[in-house]
């Protein structure tokens, strides 16, 4: 399977409601529930929803954009301001917390627990001073 964003949900001819995800990805009949950011399970085989997870507080989520590139964290909270850019605020395994766009944000689980793997570090993004210590020590234990 994989999991892809939905980023418009429309309603075509004769009223047959649309689903389209982050990859153009089209899905025709989709579950009402599904709201605009979640994200949804597709079954590579049938290109069939099988899942969806919603957009909300408490959901593990990863940043696709931004200067947070790649940073997994739970969202914490959405500001949402009309006429502009919402803003999601997510925290981290380790306590830090950061903001960026919801068009950054792509929900990839349930609670806390990832629906997909997570890279080395579990998405958890070094400050500069904490890379440095580290490349120091590696330097040391090698040189």
């Amino acid at each position: 399977y994989k999991l892809c964003k939905v980023r418009k949900i429309t309603v075509g001819t004769k009223g047959i409601p649309h689903l389209v995800t982050h990859d153009a990805l089209t899905i025709c009949y989709p579950d009402p529930v599904i709201k605009l950011n979640d994200a949804v399970q597709i079954d590579l085989g049938t290109g069939k929803i099988t899942s969806f997870i919603k957009f909300d507080t408490g959901n593990v989520c990863m940043a696709i954009g931004g200067a947070n590139l790649g940073c997994v964290g739970v969202i914490i909270n959405r500001e949402r301001h009309p006429g502009s850019f919402d803003v999601v605020h997510m925290k981290d395994a380790s306590g830090n917390s950061f903001a960026t766009r919801i068009s950054n944000i792509f929900v990839i689980g349930n609670g806390y627990k990832p629906w997909i793997s997570l890279p080395r570090g579990k998405g958890i993004r070094l400050t500069i001073a904490e890379e440095r210590d580290k490349r120091l020590a590696a330097k040391q234990s090698s040189g």
